[in-house]
């Protein structure tokens, strides 16, 4: 049997990311750069398999067993995640299982990708255990890897995006120019594998399906565009590309996608995976206009980001026509002072009012929301959880303030000697050992125990849980209540006295 050419190893760690979160809660999505990197190498002859770890349950020993019997002429360990932060969250998860494998077979080459290692490349070969790292978005420079590789005297220089260990004249980290970025999307990250994928594992997140829970599976995650040409500070998406870029599909070729995973394996539940999928009018009405026709667009259950400067009213019943049911709002402080600082200039009113006009037309909202930006103290994080509670959307995410790598925020950290977290779970939103930034006001700690106690205090608001039970019904109500009742376990919280609380009815102002 011919060598493997390529094994795509999406890692795991979601009880680490999670806690008991994890289990029954969080979303379960298909590796969305496993199958673009797939569907290049496809093209282009090489053999590949993908082994969904996170999916599958398969932690780093097995997973090192298995590469032991595979022998695949490169492992590519993709380090991307379901949103930008993912990336470094899951960098614990993906160096465990590089160290495993290694320790399993000390020949293998391994070369891991993502978000968080094109931010940091170099520091990424010095404290893993892989022999490449990519510096760019990846599918160029493992094929160009895959064939050196084949050679049987691979140069290394001519891979570009491409960062190794050079033993010459000494070993030392080199580093080759990223490739241009792909333009061609339809063509070279098309991502049609899903025969690749265990796509029974899948399933979407709770919220997504309030009212109607068993709809979870089947459940498929699909991306229309690549990039994002705004430059919020928190915000690392752009890393691997290295510009503010927005690159677009052809809706025609999106709606093929989702009729294809509709008539083959029934999904019916969908995220869009853009980072900015509401932004340009035309893309997203080619799309919309297209899914709407299909006989099962009634059927559909879609979610979709936005922000709340590009959503035009005039697009919300297309939007709806076409199954999107949520839209995720990236609204972040309830100060306007916060906000411009963030870049993130709205008016509290105009947010209010975009809001209400989404819920008129049927289409639920998930407000994000961020403690612990730069400009923050107490009162604007009080703000914050104020404007949550005025919006009442249907969910919300609450979020700690973290400087990403790749992002602005991070190099900030750096030229300000902010303190970090320690190990890279510690950038999860839901570890045990998460540690946001402090601001000038407020500790690290203040604002986990705020962000923590903002949560409990709007799930289990009498506002948010009457509105859930007449929109939702008795069960999704219940589904809430026991959600909360999960409480995260906080390493910065253990021996920490009070901080500065949300004022409601669990917290006194």
């Amino acid at each position: 049997m011919p060598q493997l050419d390529l094994l795509l190893i999406n890692p795991g760690g979601r009880d680490l990311i999670y806690q008991d979160l994890g289990e029954d809660l969080a979303a379960v999505e298909p590796p969305l750069w496993c199958r673009l990197i797939a569907g290049y190498a496809l093209d282009r002859g090489y053999s590949v398999k993908i082994i969904d770890s996170e999916a599958e349950h398969k932690g780093p020993d097995a997973l090192a067993q298995e590469v032991a019997e595979l022998k695949p002429r490169l492992v590519g360990m993709i380090v991307f995640g379901h949103q930008p932060s993912a990336s470094t969250q899951q960098m614990a998860g993906a160096g465990e299982t590089c160290r495993a494998i290694k320790a399993e077979s000390p020949e293998q080459k391994i070369l891991i990708a993502g978000g968080h290692v094109a931010a940091l490349p170099e520091r990424t070969m010095h404290e893993e255990a892989v022999d490449f790292a990519c510096n760019g978005e990846g599918p160029v420079t493992i094929a160009q890897l895959l064939r050196e590789l084949s050679t049987g005297n691979p140069d290394f220089t001519t891979v570009e995006g491409l960062v190794w260990w050079d033993g010459k004249p000494f070993r030392q980290v080199r580093g080759n120019p990223s490739p241009a970025l792909i333009k061609d999307l339809d063509a070279d990250l098309h991502g049609n594998v899903w025969h690749l994928l265990p796509m029974s594992k899948y399933r979407a997140h709770n919220w997504q399906c309030f009212g109607n829970l068993d709809t979870r599976q089947p459940y498929a995650s699909i991306y229309t565009s690549l990039g994002c040409p705004f430059k919020c500070t928190f915000c690392c998406i752009n890393a691997p590309f290295g510009v503010n870029r927005y690159r677009m599909r052809n809706p025609a070729r999106v709606v093929d996608e989702i009729d294809h995973l509709y008539h083959t394996y029934g999904v019916k539940t969908y995220k869009i995976i853009d980072e900015m999928f509401v932004l340009n009018d035309r893309h997203v009405k080619g799309i919309c206009e297209l899914l709407s026709a299909k006989p099962y667009a009634a059927e559909l259950n879609i979610w979709a980001y936005a922000r709340v400067d590009t959503i035009k009213m005039g697009q919300l019943p297309l939007l709806r026509s076409a199954g999107i049911r949520w839209l995720a709002l990236g609204i972040e402080s309830g100060s306007e002072h916060v906000r411009d600082g963030a870049e993130k200039s709205l008016d509290q009113s105009d947010i209010v009012d975009i809001v209400n006009q989404i819920k008129n037309a049927d289409i639920n909202v998930i407000g994000n929301f961020i403690f612990g930006l730069p400009d923050d103290d107490t009162e604007t994080m009080r703000q914050t959880f104020d404007l949550a509670a005025e919006l009442n959307c249907e969910f919300a995410n609450f979020y700690s303030a973290m400087a990403y790598p790749g992002s602005r925020l991070y190099n900030l950290a750096l030229d300000n000697h902010w303190e970090l977290p320690e190990k890279w779970s510690g950038y999860s939103q839901h570890s045990y050992d998460c540690k946001p930034l402090r601001t000038e006001k407020v500790s690290a700690a203040e604002v986990l125990r705020f962000r923590d106690a903002a949560f409990h205090d709007y799930f289990e608001g009498p506002r948010y849980l009457s509105s859930i039970s007449e929109k939702f019904g008795l069960e999704t109500r219940r589904h809430v209540e026991n959600m909360t009742r999960v409480r995260l376990r906080r390493k910065l919280l253990d021996h920490q006295h009070d901080g500065p609380q949300v004022g409601s009815s669990h917290a006194a102002v």
